[in-house]
């Protein structure tokens, strides 16, 4: 009798809200600085605050997921394929 095979899908997430955020954030900043609006540094400020803890909490979820063996080898290999397709076509491009 053969084991199930379980293909980790992980939970929704709430940082690409975050990062939304930190683009809007951002995108406002940018152009108040530009036009000279007292917020406007303040703004890009807060927004590349959030992208970056945003950045290293997203990383730090795939991390944990990995190092906790939530991922198989299917996963791992389908992570290394869809990578490698990924540089070809950026060669390709």
């Amino acid at each position: 009798m053969q084991a199930a095979y379980h293909y980790y899908i992980p939970s929704p997430s709430h940082w690409p809200i975050v990062g939304s955020v930190a683009l809007f954030f951002m995108g406002f900043g940018a152009a108040f600085l530009m036009k000279d609006v007292g917020a406007g540094p303040w703004m890009l400020s807060i927004g590349l605050a959030i992208l970056a803890w945003m950045l290293f909490g997203w990383f730090g979820t795939v991390a944990r997921e990995s190092e906790t063996g939530k991922y198989t080898e299917q996963v791992d290999v389908s992570f290394r394929w869809s990578m490698s397709w990924f540089i070809f076509s950026e060669v390709m491009f």
